[in-house]
């Protein structure tokens, strides 16, 4: 049975930090494209990350890069996100996600909300 399971979100002040994990099972981890994405209120689930097969095949999309920082643990199959200075827009959940080449799995999410 595939399970992923984020922790790590909390309240934090605007310019804050939190590392968000993920841990999985159930599937083959180093052969799986891993990806966290996040959803605020009212919008559309949004690509935030992906860690690659390949050692430092990493992605961040535009509005987080040079803050979030996304890795991956391939002994202990983990993903992680680290994010440092954040701001009331990243307010949102966000999920882990594995693609195997064949199939999506997700998460059930993790709020993470910055506010003062």
């Amino acid at each position: 049975q595939v399970q992923l399971v984020e922790s790590g979100g909390a309240l934090v002040q605007p310019g804050g930090s939190l590392a968000l994990s993920c841990a999985a099972s159930g599937f083959s981890f180093t052969s799986a494209i891993m990806y966290w994405y996040r959803q605020a209120p009212g919008k559309e689930r949004e690509l935030v990350a992906r860690a690659g097969t390949v050692a430092g095949g990493t992605y961040v999309t535009d509005s987080v890069k040079g803050r979030f920082t996304i890795s991956r643990d391939n002994a202990k199959n983990m993903i992680f996100l680290q994010m440092n200075d954040l701001k009331s827009e990243d307010s949102a959940v966000y999920y882990c996600s594995a693609f195997n080449g064949v199939t999506n799995y997700w998460g059930q999410g993790t709020q993470v909300t910055v506010s003062s």
